[in-house]
């Protein structure tokens, strides 16, 4: 399955949202336009269909309280709502529709709860709720029946979808060294911190065949890099690397010695390969030379066709958006006073035109997410 329609109401920087949504999506807007609050969307339906450590309320106050997630143009109507659309594959008729409406309590301890959940199984209303149970128990409005097994039998594919959902904002440090970074691990590791621990968990010829892949594709880009190896010391997992150099053995790096740039690339390219789930990817340009950045969209392009998933990427950089990307996979997120826009960059009428005329979406989107004002600033200098 795929998402392919997005609405939002009141949802963090997002007033209104309705947006179609394909295989491959280019998120793009300004500093503090909302392309993490976006991709926030699909983490937070994952974080309540989990299993374990899951639910409505624990995703909640994972981002610190209802108030936290509400649009400050929100005004009168303060509910958070979402929903969305499932497909399988190029489909336009929805497999399934889950939508669910959030509110506060008016007093008290002010408790998150639902103002409506609803499923659709394609035109078929197959859970509504408030029902007649929930109307003689408000408490049971505090947990949606996604997250819970005994009343998701019906939807269950789409708890499993949203459960699968994959982050990944690798940062290089915590791989680099992660007992300098104290402080519970975050709920999906979406920083990487025990990526060497998923490496060590999958089964060694599914380990091996990813690593020899990535291996592959490294050479092309990290030179003198000759071969790519997982090794456990002691119980403890690491990547080893040998490059090419005077002694004839080559020398020997492990993960602490990779630059930044390699690390990501291995955290990117393991992830094109794990699974066939939904993936979020968070700026996957930094710390990449211009050249590798020109070549991800080909590259997470032609991991889809092999594992038929779908990828949602935000990114500033028009090194990533090349004529390989198109304005239909693009949105463009605009900040306004009532809360961001979003809008596919096909439909906006100057880019379109540009599009047309030859531009790549990152030379025609691009120039229009920049600040006004980007040449004013000086630091006072």
């Amino acid at each position: 399955m795929i998402v392919s329609k997005l609405i939002l109401k009141n949802w963090r920087n997002f007033r209104n949202v309705d947006v179609a949504l394909g295989e491959r999506m280019f998120i793009v807007g300004a500093n503090a336009s909302g392309k993490s609050n976006f991709l926030d969307v699909f983490r937070f339906l994952r974080d309540i269909a989990k299993q374990q450590g899951g639910g409505l309320q624990k995703a909640i106050e994972d981002r610190d309280g209802l108030s936290k997630i509400r649009c400050l143009a929100a005004r009168r109507y303060p509910d958070v709502e979402i929903e969305v659309h499932l497909s399988d594959g190029d489909s336009e008729i929805s497999t399934y529709k889950y939508a669910i409406g959030i509110r506060q309590e008016a007093r008290g301890h002010r408790q998150p709860f639902l103002a409506y959940e609803k499923v659709w199984k394609g035109n078929d209303l197959i859970l509504s709720r408030p029902d007649s149970d929930d109307k003689k128990d408000s408490e049971r409005l505090k947990q949606t029946h996604l997250e819970q097994i005994n009343s998701n039998m019906a939807f269950r594919d789409i708890a499993r979808f949203f459960e699968s959902v994959l982050y990944l904002h690798l940062v290089p440090q915590l791989l680099k060294f992660p007992n300098a970074f104290s402080g519970g691990q975050s709920d999906g590791d979406p920083f990487g911190k025990e990526f060497l621990k998923r490496v060590a968990n999958t089964p060694k010829k599914t380990r091996e065949s990813r690593l020899r892949k990535i291996e592959d594709s490294l050479r092309h880009a990290v030179p003198q890099l000759k071969e790519l190896t997982f090794i456990d010391e002691k119980g403890v997992p690491h990547l080893q690397a040998i490059y090419e150099h005077w002694r004839p053995s080559g020398a020997k790096q492990r993960e602490d010695q990779f630059s930044d740039g390699t690390l990501r690339l291995v955290g990117l390219f393991w992830s094109l390969l794990e699974s066939e789930s939904l993936l979020l990817l968070e700026e996957p340009e930094l710390s990449l030379n211009a050249g590798i950045v020109r070549q991800l969209a080909g590259i997470i392009h032609r991991s889809q066709r092999q594992k038929k998933r779908q990828v949602f990427i935000s990114t500033h950089s028009a090194d990533l958006l090349t004529k390989e990307v198109g304005g239909e996979e693009t949105l463009l997120l605009l900040p306004g006073a009532e809360g961001t826009e979003v809008k596919q960059a096909s439909s906006i009428e100057a880019v379109r035109a540009m599009l047309e005329s030859g531009f790549s979406v990152g030379e025609a989107v691009i120039p229009k997410i920049t600040p006004p004002q980007m040449e004013e600033l000086s630091l006072g200098f």
